[in-house]
């Protein structure tokens, strides 16, 4: 990684940890957490009131996504979810009430602020079928063909690679699996150094691509039923949008891979370091320690 890609992770990072930061602080006031996004394009607003009511308001406060990747991604009873870049959990909270009990939603997040107030919002939604796990988007700690549907709320325009954000999606799918994104996106005639004059890179703008350089990248990784559907504009020329795409239906089904990594011991069904609704971490600090203990270890 070049030191400006990772400087540009880094302030993301920064940013992130902050806002988690101000809602968990928040949430001890006698009020309530305010959220963290006040702009109409961005932030819970762009979920229905019902969604919203029945969530932990600290998840609704820390939302700072540009869609609601759940109402598109059309989830189905049993299914796996992963969502890229998972915050305060208010999508994967939503996932887990869509996939029902037999089913199960992982959250991938690299700021461990946020980790700790989405697991302590699993815990306050009382939901039993969601992990988290630390890592970035960029390299996804799961095994290969284990996922039915990889979401993502305006995170992907974040990366500084994104070309390995959609080799890992495809990866992490099984054949037939899908992907429903919301995220920015810039009209083709756009050059970077002009979406750069539209807004910073921790604001969703400046590190958007263009809907031809989205559907290049989406049919390099090997993905086919490509749509990009445009929704409201949230800067001149830039958009939020929904993604769809599809891993095409080629070799075998995931099912003996997951089995295999359960058999093996494997942290919660996944090679990966993973924490559950019911872990004992509830902040920044105990998410450090239990790593530091146990290298990689599931808390259950």
């Amino acid at each position: 990684m070049s030191e400006r890609s990772s400087d540009l992770r880094e302030t993301v990072r920064q940013r992130y940890a902050a806002a988690a930061v101000k809602v968990a602080e928040g949430g001890t006031s006698c009020c309530g957490p305010e959220p963290i996004e006040v702009d109409d394009n961005f932030g819970s607003t762009l979920y229905l009131a019902d969604e919203r009511d029945a969530l932990p308001a600290e998840a609704v406060a820390a939302s700072l996504g540009c869609g609601n990747p759940t109402a598109v991604a059309e989830l189905r009873e049993g299914e796996r979810v992963l969502d890229l870049g998972s915050g305060g959990g208010i999508d994967v909270l939503l996932s887990a009430r869509r996939v029902g009990p037999t089913g199960k939603a992982y959250g991938l997040d690299m700021t461990e602020e946020m980790l700790a107030l989405a697991l302590a919002n699993a815990k306050k939604s009382g939901a039993t079928n969601v992990e988290f796990l630390m890592g970035t988007i960029e390299a996804v700690p799961l095994p290969a063909n284990t996922i039915d549907v990889v979401i993502s709320n305006c995170v992907i325009n974040l990366s500084t690679d994104k070309p390995a954000v959609f080799a890992e999606t495809f990866r992490v799918l099984r054949p037939g699996g899908r992907i429903g994104v919301s995220d920015v996106v810039a009209d083709d005639h756009l050059t970077p150094t002009q979406r750069g004059e539209r807004g910073d890179y921790v604001g969703c703008i400046a590190g958007a691509l263009s809907f031809a350089e989205y559907r290049a990248g989406l049919e390099a990784a090997g993905f086919t039923d490509i749509h990009i559907t445009a929704t409201h504009a949230v800067a001149d020329g830039m958009h939020s949008a929904i993604v769809r795409a599809t891993k095409p239906l080629t070799g075998s089904t995931s099912t003996e891979s997951v089995e295999a990594a359960e058999s093996a011991g494997a942290c919660c069904g996944v090679s990966a370091c993973c924490t559950s609704a019911e872990s004992s971490v509830d902040s920044a600090v105990t998410v450090t320690e239990a790593k530091a203990a146990s290298g990689c270890a599931c808390q259950n």
